[in-house]
């Protein structure tokens, strides 16, 4: 099928790469027009392992191409994905401007007796579809065929191709049957449950996934603030949670929190949500509340040990906001070394994909003499009086623990994601402080 996608963020990108894989003729389309030509050169915008080849492999088989046109990817698709970025506005709220653009153009060129389907794939809240298709019968031309339906998306960064090719559920939210028998041809051959719904409660799916996710984080990041104070171990106690398969061990790993794209401005724009339909879900503020709070708790643990951080080199390793992407946007780094360099620490930085991103996250931050970013995790430890685990990227995880021995000042550890081998880095001579344990 003729499928067009606007917007090649993480999201678009790598759906509409992912369907072209599987044999539909495919156009993505962005208004960023260096994208676009970057992507007609087989040049992509962000790393996420196993892209390129695929974005390489289509194009040149000639079913996926690129646009920086809104109006060529109407009249290429006979389904419209919209993927664009909805940011958190400062109230937390979600910024859907860039939705009602894009809706507003895709009126404007719909075509003249032919159906065209569009399609909510960014997360947007509950409720939107109801915009989308006022501002579509609002600037479309009288006597136009089409319908909006929501087809979230489950990706993860670092595994999105894995997972969009591999889902283990495909939320197909529709109002009219021809909208959903579209969406369940374009999914033909995809392995994952069906979940048919209405499209209020796939944007609804979505949000309260996310929120969902998060909450479980929070919870066992709450938790290990109790096992530090009482002498628990977290990582055992997180075990024995998620051997229950009411719980699942899935996202109860204790550590400085999350970040990313997707879980904080989604948990605030749904709190914004519930509140303009009556409802306070402080439940998911505390949720918020906790997750800032671990950075901080983080960086007291490390001036604790250290007495005070003025003038002391402290290596900062992993800076994207999780292993396998570039992406720092809300990453928990960029909150630690600014607290960091707030308390005096001379930091020195490494990331193995992302340093370049990174630097423009952190460039405003102050003192910027007190800021290095390393070319090497060797380079990053060098005469370090404290070495800190922040992302837990396999090519760190798996350093050579015994050589970085020698290069630091004092060998003290602070691993913030529970993700070393505690007993071995101990038998390399390391002390290891870890987050609730």
């Amino acid at each position: 099928m003729k499928l067009s996608i606007i917007g090649s963020g993480h999201v678009g990108l790598v759906t509409g790469a992912c369907f072209a894989e599987k044999g539909h003729d495919v156009l993505c389309a962005d208004s960023d027009r260096e994208k676009i030509e970057g992507l007609k050169r087989g040049t992509m915008p962000f790393h996420e392992p196993g892209l390129e080849a695929m974005v390489r492999r289509n194009a040149a088989e000639g079913r996926l191409r690129f646009s920086g046109r809104i109006a060529d990817a109407v009249a290429h698709g006979k389904a419209v994905f919209i993927s664009v970025w909805t940011p958190p506005l400062p109230s937390g709220r979600a910024d859907l401007s860039y939705v009602e653009k894009v809706s507003r153009e895709i009126a404007e060129h719909l075509p003249e007796d032919e159906h065209r389907l569009v399609v909510e794939k960014s997360t947007v809240p509950v409720r939107t579809g109801e915009r989308v298709l006022r501002t579509i019968e609002r600037f479309a031309p009288t006597g136009r065929d089409y319908d909006v339906a929501s087809n979230p998306e489950f990706l993860r960064e670092g595994t999105a191709i894995r997972d969009t090719l591999e889902p283990d559920r495909i939320v197909v939210g529709a109002d009219s049957d021809k909208a959903k028998r579209i969406l369940e041809t374009i999914y033909e051959g995809f392995p994952g449950e069906r979940v048919p719904c209405d499209v209020r409660s796939a944007e609804m799916i979505k949000h309260a996934s996310n929120a969902f996710l998060a909450s479980k984080i929070s919870f066992i990041n709450a938790v290990s603030r109790v096992c530090e104070k009482s002498g628990a171990d977290v990582e055992l106690v997180a075990r024995g949670m998620g051997l229950d398969p009411r719980i699942a061990p899935s996202f109860l790993k204790a550590g400085i929190g999350y970040g990313g794209s997707c879980f904080p401005k989604d948990v605030s724009a749904f709190i914004d949500i519930a509140r303009e339909l009556g409802y306070e879900f402080r439940l998911l503020e505390e949720v918020q509340r906790i997750n800032r709070e671990m950075r901080f708790h983080f960086v007291d643990l490390v001036e604790k040990d250290l007495w005070n951080l003025r003038d002391k080199p402290v290596a900062v390793l992993g800076l994207a906001f999780k292993p396998d992407t570039d992406d720092m946007r809300l990453a928990p780094s960029v909150t630690i070394v600014e607290e960091l360099l707030k308390r005096g620490a001379l930091v020195r930085a490494f990331d193995p994909v992302a340093s370049p991103r990174a630097r423009d996250a952190m460039r405003d931050l102050a003192p910027q003499e007190s800021l290095t970013f390393c070319d090497t995790l060797e380079d990053a430890c060098q005469r370090a009086e404290a070495v800190l685990l922040v992302t837990e990227w396999p090519e760190i995880v798996g350093a050579d623990w015994k050589k970085l021995r020698t290069l630091v000042a004092s060998p003290t550890l602070f691993d913030g994601r529970n993700a070393l081998d505690r007993d071995a880095l101990q038998n390399a001579g390391w002390t290891v402080h870890a987050v609730g344990r």
